[in-house]
């Protein structure tokens, strides 16, 4: 199964077929052959890491890209869009830049079809960021503001760096400075850009009020759990202390006082008819009750937590 990225620069890159001719002066054999297998490897056999392989050997076998022109620039443009293709493909995608960059190693040199590509494939992965810097440095070369592809690749730039990042005001900006724009495509991006921006804001706020409620909440729940925790602990120092009450020595027989009744235990060694009293003491049974009741609160308390 192809990979998000690569599916998404399926569709952007055109490869270069070995049928199609070069123009230009001969370019070296050696890099158009390399350019080939490069090719194959990725849309015939699927060979990403092979690939890759071939394009680097490619790229290296050609001279430095400021001294390039003619077929030897759109050889070495080519090599780094299979190439880049080959990386999606194995979700290396996070190399993709620096890998370009160590063959055009500045910004402003890369070919706009290169740069178009990188912008696609760090916005489809969330990681549009990447592409702020190179883009803007890219925008700003006076060189590249000549070229056809300099309107598409700002509008693409504004769309997909810009807004998802909140950069408004310099998207206004940008789109404001451009002279290749008609009065309608400005309107249009700048229309774009104004509803991009309500729509962070209206985020923005629900988000701001998601964690306000969520702090709330919290703060709720930690207040009654704490003050559970304070009645539990009352209660347990309330059932400690009644069993320290000073006791008062009763009799067992008929004489006891109504509503005491008499505490009888059974004798284990003697026989089941027989019953031997034992002494008990009067607050024994006020304590026994309210330790009772204290930890049935107890546990219920806890229960409900």
């Amino acid at each position: 199964m192809r990979s998000e990225p690569a599916a998404v620069l399926s569709g952007a890159a055109e490869l270069l077929r070995s049928s199609e001719p070069l123009a230009g002066p001969p370019v070296s054999a050696q890099a158009a052959s390399l350019l080939e297998e490069a090719t194959d490897l990725l849309v015939l056999h699927r060979d990403f890491a092979a690939a890759v392989e071939r394009c680097e050997a490619g790229c290296d076998s050609l001279g430095p890209a400021e001294a390039e022109a003619g077929s030897s620039a759109e050889v070495r443009c080519s090599l780094c869009v299979v190439g880049i293709q080959a990386m999606a493909e194995l979700n290396r995608w996070r190399e993709v830049l620096s890998w370009v960059l160590q063959y055009y190693h500045v910004p402003e040199h890369l070919p706009p079809k290169v740069l178009e590509l990188c912008i696609l494939l760090y916005s489809r992965v969330r990681e549009p960021q990447v592409m702020l810097e190179v883009g803007s440095s890219w925008l700003r070369d006076i060189t590249n503001k000549s070229l056809p592809e300099y309107g598409s690749l700002l509008e693409l730039y504004v769309l997909r760096v810009l807004l998802p990042l909140g950069q408004f005001e310099g998207a206004e900006e940008l789109v404001r400075g451009c002279d290749v724009f008609d009065s309608a495509q400005q309107l249009a991006l700048l229309k774009t850009i104004c509803e991009s921006k309500c729509q962070w804001t209206q985020q923005e706020e629900m988000h701001s009020a998601a964690e306000e409620q969520q702090d709330t909440t919290r703060e709720c729940v930690l207040g009654a759990l704490s003050q559970k925790l304070l009645t539990t602990f009352t209660l347990l120092r309330r059932a400690l202390s009644f069993s320290h009450v000073t006791t008062v020595s009763l009799q067992t027989g008929p004489a006891l006082p109504t509503g005491l009744g008499s505490c009888v235990f059974s004798n284990s060694q003697a026989s089941s008819s027989r019953l031997s009293s034992y002494p008990c003491r009067t607050h024994f049974f006020y304590a026994a009750a309210k330790v009772s009741v204290c930890l049935e609160d107890f546990i219920r308390l806890f229960k409900d937590c």
